[in-house]
């Protein structure tokens, strides 16, 4: 078992506290609150939280738990610190990380004076580089010695809930650690022994956004529940039953479908059922703001994919798929269609792969639609990999299409996934918003958008 400092004991860290101590780990709370260390030392817990003042007392009498203001105290009787102090909000929205700071110098001007091997764990809230950029090189400045020579930092977000805090540190979805070495991972890792659940390790950046994800999430959700509700009232239907009869469907409302970054939505009814519901909220003056901006979203990822695309400096351009999901070939409201449009009136030429698309076979609205938007379709298509090949400098992967053709056969150009590419690794200079004011144009990508909108 390990020896443990915890920093901050608020909500997050006098529960980390006392639920490690618990666990047969020696624990030391640090707080610059003297009125919290001294209700600490007492067998008091600070803060309300159902079944924490016992857990405390127990541990505060069994010896496994106490308190001190004192960090080089707690620095130099611990081989490990967490980090639990507040991440408030500043005026201007921005995350403030001033106490996190103060600690992590704190701890690094403990360790200047001692050669002894310490990690430091941020379980605080933090953006995805603060981390890194910012508290890596603090600490080593602060320590006066480079990572990774016996001094460690790794990330260690929490998913607690206030007034359940116990019930999910015993029974989290699972234990997540962002750390650059395995060593360190393990030594965090080390202090879950008794916690049943699934162990994660990733990197910094990846663990500090899945906490943001996750919140987030969570306030969509309300969010989302409330804006139906509010839409069921005024149908004059009851939003709870609307809502429980939502939720009974565990294979593709809550669940793991829909949940994969990638391209844009389209086809006939996403994009057709969500103008039918804003529309309506609009004569009604019913403020849905959340349900409002989803077709606005879907659309500056197409611009997002353009600009992707227009950044990597080929004109001779083959993209695979162009039906809004594989396996059909309804055309209507596909995003690809509109990227197509848009490229090709920004001058690209263009060739297309969908074995599934036979202009001669398109009827009815599908197309109507395809004429509108892509009237020379046929010009466009192409009848296998080779030709796609032979035309283009830069290969766009629009669908899962392309998992079914051996594209890769014969072609050494340059490749761009969608599925992929927009969601992962970082942003080109030239894809940043505002790269171009093309946008302002009346033409192109926004005429598209503007004209299906007011339909």
């Amino acid at each position: 078992m390990s020896r443990v400092s915890v920093f901050g004991i608020g909500y997050v860290g006098c529960v980390s506290a006392a639920c490690l101590a618990r666990d047969g780990h020696q624990v030391i709370g640090v707080d610059v609150d003297a009125d919290k260390v001294g209700e600490l030392n007492a067998g008091y817990a600070p803060i309300a939280e159902p079944g924490l003042p016992e857990l405390v007392r127990a541990q505060v009498q069994a010896g496994n738990l106490r308190g001190t203001r004192d960090v080089e105290e707690a620095v130099l009787t611990s081989e490990i610190g967490l980090i639990t102090v507040g991440t408030p909000s500043n005026d201007n929205g921005d995350v403030s990380t001033r106490a996190v700071e103060q600690v992590v110098a704190a701890i690094g001007r403990t360790l200047r004076q001692s050669a002894r091997d310490f990690t430091v764990v941020v379980r605080s809230t933090l953006l995805p580089g603060i981390l890194e950029e910012r508290l890596a090189p603090l600490l080593q400045e602060a320590a006066g010695r480079p990572l990774g020579r016996g001094l460690d930092l790794a990330n260690n977000p929490e998913f607690l809930r206030e007034s359940s805090a116990i019930r999910d540190y015993d029974d989290p979805p699972f234990v997540l650690v962002g750390a650059d070495h395995p060593r360190t991972a393990q030594a965090v890792l080390a202090l879950y022994e008794q916690i049943a659940a699934e162990r994660v390790v990733t990197d910094p950046r990846t663990a500090a956004l899945v906490k943001y994800g996750c919140n987030a999430f969570h306030a969509l959700k309300v969010a989302f529940a409330n804006e139906l509700g509010s839409l069921a009232r005024s149908f004059g239907v009851d939003g709870a039953e609307i809502l429980g009869l939502l939720c009974r469907d565990r294979r593709l409302n809550i669940s793991t479908a829909y949940l994969r970054p990638g391209f844009a939505f389209g086809g006939s009814c996403l994009p057709k059922d969500l103008r039918a519901l804003t529309r309506y909220a609009e004569r009604e003056a019913l403020r849905l703001d959340l349900l409002a901006s989803i077709l606005p979203s879907n659309e500056d990822h197409l611009r997002r994919a353009v600009r992707l695309i227009q950044g990597a400096g080929h004109r001779k351009i083959g993209i695979i798929g162009l039906s809004f999901k594989p396996g059909t070939d309804d055309l209507r409201e596909s995003p690809l269609v509109i990227l197509v449009e848009t490229l090709l009136g920004r001058g690209f030429d263009i060739k297309i792969l969908d074995p599934g698309i036979s202009v001669s076979r398109l009827r009815g609205r599908n197309l109507a639609y395809i004429d509108r938007h892509l009237p020379h379709l046929a010009a466009l298509l192409v009848e296998d990999v080779a030709e796609l090949a032979q035309h283009a400098s830069l290969l766009v992967l629009g669908s899962d299409v392309a998992d079914s053709l051996d594209w890769r056969s014969g072609y050494t150009g340059a490749v761009i996934d969608l599925r992929r590419d927009l969601t992962a690794g970082r942003p080109a200079a030239s894809e940043s918003q505002g790269a171009s004011d093309a946008w302002l144009e009346p033409t192109g990508l926004h005429r598209s958008l503007t004209t299906r909108n007011s339909q």
